[in-house]
């Protein structure tokens, strides 16, 4: 058997991916990591799948995509987000978002004929991230495997149901279904699937993770944990989860999630933080690092 393998159920229908190999992976949480193989000088032991900025290994680079040494899926990539060790999407330039989500983008679109590419970011322990760098992780789903993944539900879209921030491109909400406290989503209102994202959905996009994350941070405190994905199909979005909670044995055991938090007061809290006196002076400013980066 190689170092994965999908395991369906034959009377719930549910998939499992059997993966041993990835007991052996590093996990600075449990203080058995190595030297970080994602920062500057570690290049020529971590190959570059793909790059940007830099042409040699010893060269500065802004953003790198390596294999995954402990792979669950045919194809398993690292998104390395910067060289920087220490800084996630609420720190760094807001131009450096925009090439991370760039690279989201191309590698989506790299991978797009060989199923479903699946891209997600786990930040903090509990939100199972094994190494702190902060990084990205691609995955391509076969075809044939079923996803377990919410569509988008048009009823909670409906700004007669909840409040919602609008931008040009995208609707900013919190589903009346969310399962999570503070869970948010982000919905494209023009391309249908994420690979065919335009410059501009890109720089959009970009500046509302980076100002959601830090309106997050006020409430959850610095460098909390959270996962999101990329829905990996048609009419996508993004959704962030912080993981404000342990999930008990009910919640693992039915698949009900017990969601604490009224999603109206979290919608409530992210419009009173959203816009910001010199929010058209950041927009400003990133569209032109944007343009200067690009």
């Amino acid at each position: 058997m190689g170092d994965f393998k999908f395991i369906k159920n034959p009377i719930s229908g549910k998939w499992t991916i059997f993966a041993p190999k990835r007991a052996e992976r590093p996990d600075a949480a449990k203080t058995v990591s190595p030297l970080c193989p994602f920062c500057i000088g570690r290049e020529k032991e971590e190959p570059s799948a793909f790059r940007v900025g830099g042409k040699d290994p010893e060269d500065n680079w802004q953003i790198r995509v390596i294999l995954n040494k402990f792979p669950f899926a045919p194809f398993h990539e690292i998104i390395i987000h910067s060289p920087d060790h220490h800084k996630n999407f609420e720190e760094l330039p807001l131009d450096q978002v925009v090439l991370i989500f760039d690279t989201y983008r191309q590698r989506y679109n790299t991978y797009r004929n060989e199923g479903r590419v699946y891209i997600f970011h786990n930040r903090g322990e509990r939100g199972g991230e094994s190494l702190p760098h902060p990084h990205t992780q691609l995955t391509v789903i076969p075809n044939d495997v079923e996803l377990d993944i919410p569509a988008r539900n048009s009823k909670d879209e409906d700004p007669t149901v909840s409040d919602r921030i609008e931008t040009e491109y995208f609707l900013i909400y919190c589903p009346l279904s969310s399962q999570w406290p503070d869970e948010i989503w982000i919905s494209s209102k023009k391309s249908q699937v994420f690979g065919d994202a335009s410059d501009s959905e890109i720089q959009d996009l970009s500046f509302i993770i980076q100002r959601i994350i830090q309106i997050l941070d006020l409430r959850h405190g610095h460098e909390f944990p959270f996962n999101f994905y990329i829905y990996p199909g048609n009419n996508w979005y993004l959704r962030i989860m912080p993981r404000a909670k342990i999930l008990g044995g009910f919640e693992i055991g039915t698949g009900i999630f017990v969601n604490t938090q009224d999603p109206k007061e979290t919608m409530e809290f992210l419009i009173e933080h959203f816009e910001t006196p010199n929010v058209e002076k950041i927009k400003t400013k990133h569209r032109a690092a944007y343009r200067k980066a690009v």
